[in-house]
């Protein structure tokens, strides 16, 4: 492929991204789904079969990629989330119950039954069994734009914000966005289990070791770091008695990618879950200064810079399916992705969210329908790419192109089931929330 096709087809397809949120707003067609399938046309030329685009080809390069995807939307996502959490007030814990109960009992349980559905029904090493559940289990938070929450509500836009009757806290969307910002780096412990367990001599003194180090230790870690990093630089920005270095005054919002290079850096070099460290650390920025005009120009900064990492991932992976990505996926692979996205993750989310939930007229509340939506948007994406190739990288894998080939499929089938789905859906609940406050 050359240079100048190169460039040809980069300049097309950002076009195509950035035309994209406009144009389906109002209609059942996701930007992801229109994505990929650009990625796949381009597959189809002929000067695509001059590159390889098979994963184990390009290990390090795929890692980094899908990681640094992953970390940019961590930041974006952490940004723009408007509910407040202080760790010593029991009320507001309460506000975030459906994310706890998402985080604590839905994953947990998805991952199980993914490691029982993969062992006993299509037949897999219960260590691969586990990883595919790991690799699943977690939701995205870089394709999931249509059901999470948008821009960060600042003053200065907030009371044009609720002269639109645009809803300033959405229930289902900020359990949604916060549940992918927090269980991207939840998901770390159970895939060094898996790797830990294909190794080899797995004892009981083992396992005391991963809960004390992979499960408590290195969450400990990263949210530590994300803490003092996002409380380091919010003093910076906003409090700092020199007006010279006050950037939030001089509206650089270059901090934001600042702090996700140092927050994650940080947080690896001690040890921790960088991608826990990135989201705390932006969710700790926020709370500096929440109705400052420079946390939306931050935000807008990291949502550029997303939707550019997307659009390359989303490419390249319409082209790799076009390319043989899919060819080892057999009715395994299939079943394994349907069952997740029909039936695990529909029922582990309810389950979580039905049993012993606030009412719904208070804050973090849902109705029926509203513990349905959040339920089903559990969106697969970027996040299960990079578990598969650090596990890769990290481990000998075996069948991995079949691995490759379920997780592709059960992206790209999660990227059309709630592409589809998600705008009626939210626009019906939206409408239903507009004629409930209009009456009351």
């Amino acid at each position: 492929m050359t240079g100048a096709a190169v460039y040809l087809l980069l300049g097309l397809s950002l076009l195509v991204a950035t035309v994209l949120p406009l144009a389906t707003q109002r209609i059942a067609l996701s930007p992801p789904m229109v994505l990929v399938g650009v990625g796949m046309l381009f597959g189809l030329l002929p000067m695509a079969d001059e590159v390889s685009l098979d994963p184990r080809d390009h290990r390090d390069l795929v890692v980094h990629v899908t990681e640094f995807t992953v970390l940019v939307a961590l930041m974006g996502v952490g940004l723009a989330i408007d509910r407040h959490l202080h760790l010593r007030s029991w009320r507001s814990i309460r506000t975030w119950s459906p994310v706890w109960r998402l985080l604590l009992v839905t994953m947990p349980l998805t991952i199980g039954a993914m490691t029982l559905i993969g062992w006993w029904v299509a037949g897999l090493a219960p260590a691969i069994a586990l990883l595919l559940g790991a690799v699943l289990a977690p939701t995205d938070p870089v394709l999931a734009s249509d059901v999470q929450v948008g821009e960060p509500i600042t003053e200065d836009v907030a009371e044009a914000e609720e002269d639109d009757g645009v809803e300033e806290d959405d229930d289902i969307r900020f359990a949604l966005t916060a549940e992918a910002g927090l269980n991207d780096g939840l998901a770390f412990p159970f895939v060094h289990l898996a790797l830990l367990l294909l190794a080899g001599g797995f004892t009981a003194l083992d396992a005391g070791a991963w809960i004390g180090w992979y499960v408590l230790g290195k969450i400990a870690a990263g949210v530590a770091v994300g803490l003092v990093v996002g409380w380091l630089l919010g003093r910076q920005a906003f409090h700092t008695r020199v007006e010279t270095l006050r950037l939030a005054d001089a509206g650089e919002p270059l901090l934001a990618l600042a702090a996700l290079l140092a927050s994650y850096g940080a947080a690896e070099l001690v040890g921790g879950y960088g991608f826990l460290a990135v989201f705390v650390c932006a969710m700790r920025l926020r709370a500096s200064d929440r109705g400052h005009s420079y946390q939306r120009a931050m935000h807008g900064v990291v949502d550029r810079l997303e939707r550019l990492m997307t659009l390359l991932v989303l490419l390249v992976l319409g082209m790799a399916m076009t390319q043989g990505l899919l060819s080892d996926l057999d009715w395994r692979g299939v079943l394994l992705a349907l069952a997740l996205l029909l039936v695990v993750r529909p029922l582990t989310g309810y389950a979580a969210v039905r049993l012993f939930c606030r009412d719904e007229r208070e804050e973090g509340g849902l109705d029926r329908g509203e513990m349905a939506a959040v339920a089903f948007f559990g969106v697969r994406g970027v996040g299960s790419l990079f578990y598969l190739a650090y596990a890769g990288a990290h481990e000998h894998l075996p069948d991995e192109p079949w691995l490759w080939s379920t997780v592709a499929f059960t992206v790209i089938a999660s990227v059309l089931l709630h592409g589809v789905t998600a705008t009626p859906a939210m626009a019906r609940i939206d409408a239903r929330r507009g004629r409930s406050t209009s009456v009351g």
